[in-house]
């Protein structure tokens, strides 16, 4: 039974929540703010996490940054009341696998964290993503959830190792933003296919830290990414 930890100090929402995923069969945690959920996850260990953007003391993206910062690479989806793209493009830079704006839907937020846990079965005793890949100077191991380039370990979430894949196996081929989208998040929701720009762009600073000349990711303007053939 998959781990989830709820963080929000709305505490009549935080029932609610815990309520839905208790009847999905989901083992709930709850934390009324960042700091206990921070606690929570050192002590707890979830398998997911879905945390509330506005909180005072440390907000979601406060936790998500250490998190990230500390390479815990745990599914994390953010609850947020703003609606400024520039707040949820805020939020995937600094490491979350998703979003969900309120008021939404309890039944697409099941669908996010189920398909996020789906992305980490190894971790929740599942199996891995499969055989190891490589394209040039990056290597993806699919059963231990590892991407390496150069040799060089890069701390990369769920959502970013299954776009790699996506790119890495088929180099050459233009995929376009749905159809990556289809990729990575497994679900049928709808979200703005530009959230993928905010994904690519923080998976080349990532490699960019390693080979400040890498361009492997390439943008096919008006049609998609492409990872080069031969790179």
């Amino acid at each position: 039974m998959p781990r989830v930890l709820l963080i929000d100090d709305d505490s009549a929402l935080l029932d609610v929540l815990a309520l839905a995923f208790e009847d999905a069969d989901h083992d709930v945690v709850t934390a009324a703010d960042g700091a206990d959920g921070l606690a929570k996850i050192r002590a707890q260990r979830p398998d997911a996490i879905v945390s509330d953007v506005n909180m005072p003391g440390v907000d979601g993206f406060t936790l998500c940054r250490r998190l990230r910062e500390a390479g815990d690479s745990t599914p994390l989806v953010l609850l947020t009341s703003r609606d400024s793209e520039i707040d949820e493009a805020l939020g995937l830079e600094l490491g979350a696998d998703d979003y969900v704006t309120k008021p939404f839907s309890t039944r697409v937020l099941l669908a996010r964290v189920s398909a996020l846990l789906r992305r980490q079965a190894l971790r929740s005793g599942g199996g891995g993503f499969g055989a190891t890949q490589s394209a040039g100077r990056l290597h993806l191991d699919g059963d231990r959830l590892e991407v390496r380039y150069d040799d060089q370990m890069i701390t990369a979430t769920v959502t970013e190792f299954r776009l790699l894949e996506a790119l890495t196996s088929r180099p050459g081929v233009v995929c376009s933003r749905p159809a990556l989208l289809e990729r990575i998040r497994g679900d049928d929701s709808v979200v703005a296919e530009r959230i993928i720009d905010t994904y690519v762009r923080r998976l080349r600073r990532k490699l960019e830290a390693i080979d400040a000349s890498f361009d492997a990711i390439e943008t096919v303007v008006g049609a998609g990414y492409r990872w080069k053939a031969g790179r």
